[in-house]
C-alpha cells in the first residue's frame, strides 16, 4: 500500500536542524510495524492535493495551525477530506490531523480553554474497533502536544479513547472509513523533550518540569502504530 502523508506543519526552528520532518518520523513510525510504500504532499510548502481517487491511503500530521485559521491551504484540505471520505479512502489524522478530519466531517474544534496538553497522557480505551488484531488494553499513554480540542463529535464517528483532559482523544469513522488521534505516536521521546524544553516559556515551569519527568514512563506509540497499520490493512482498496 502507498500511504500518501498530507504535511500540514514543520519542526519548529529551535530544534528543526536536529530531528527529521513529521513525514520522516511517520515513515519510521510505519517502517516498525508494516511494508508501506510512501508519498509526501506538502500543504504548507503549496503542493497541489491530488484526487482522492488516485491514492491508496492518506495519513495528515500535527501542525501549529488551528483548523479556524485563516491559511490558504486549510480550507482546499478541508474539501479534500470530505471528497475522500465519499470516495471511501482510508484517511489518518495526528493531532492537527485528528481535529481538521473531526471538523471537516461535521464536528467541532475550538482552542480548549483547559491549556496546553504536553507530556505523556494516559487515555481509556472506550472501544476496540473489529479491526485492532489484539486484546485492548484499558488504557494508552502517549506523548501529547496541544492547545486545540475536538469538541462536538462528527456524525457516524465513534469515540475510542478518551481522558478527562481531552474526551475525543481517538475517533474511528467506519463509513468514511477513517481514524485519527488527539496524541502524537510518531514523536520519539529525545523529539518530545525538545519541543517541551522550547516551549517552557509558555508551558510555565511546572507543567514543563511535569510533562518531562512523564516521558520516564512505559509509553504506547508502537501500539497506536500497529492499531494505524492494521486500519489501513483492513481498508485497503485490494481487501
Amino acid at each position: 500500500m502507498k500511504l500518501t502523508i498530507i504535511e500540514t506543519g514543520l519542526v519548529p526552528e529551535a530544534i528543526r536542524g536536529a530531528f527529521e520532518d513529521y513525514p520522516a518520523m511517520f515513515r519510521h513510525m510505519m517502517n516498525a510495524v508494516g511494508s508501506f510504500d510512501y508519498d509526501t504532499i506538502s500543504v504548507i510548502r503549496e503542493d497541489a492535493l491530488p484526487a482522492p481517487d488516485t491514492l491508496e491511503a492518506v495519513l495528515i500530521t500535527g501542525s501549529p495551525a488551528g483548523v479556524y485559521d485563516d491559511e490558504p491551504w486549510i480550507a482546499p484540505l478541508s474539501e479534500f477530506i470530505r471528497d475522500a471520505a465519499a470516495a471511501g479512502l482510508p484517511q489518518v489524522g495526528i493531532c492537527f490531523g485528528h481535529q481538521i478530519l473531526a471538523e471537516a466531517l461535521g464536528g467541532k474544534v475550538v482552542k480548549s480553554e483547559k491549556g496546553w496538553a504536553a507530556g505523556r497522557h494516559t487515555y481509556d480505551v472506550v472501544a476496540c474497533p473489529d479491526f485492532i488484531p489484539e486484546v485492548c488494553p484499558p488504557a494508552i499513554s502517549v506523548a501529547a502536544s496541544h492547545q486545540d480540542q475536538v469538541v462536538s463529535l462528527p456524525p457516524g464517528a465513534s469515540v475510542i479513547a478518551a481522558s478527562d483532559f481531552t474526551p475525543f482523544a481517538g475517533l474511528y469513522y467506519p463509513d468514511a472509513p477513517a481514524l485519527s488521534f488527539q496524541c502524537h505516536p510518531e514523536f520519539s521521546d529525545a523529539y518530545s523533550a525538545a519541543l517541551y524544553s522550547i516551549r517552557r516559556n509558555r508551558l510555565g515551569e511546572a507543567a514543563t518540569d511535569a510533562a518531562m519527568e512523564s516521558l520516564e514512563l512505559p509509553g504506547d506509540h508502537m501500539r497506536l502504530a500497529r492499531w494505524i497499520a492494521a486500519f489501513l490493512e483492513a481498508h485497503s482498496p485490494d481487501r
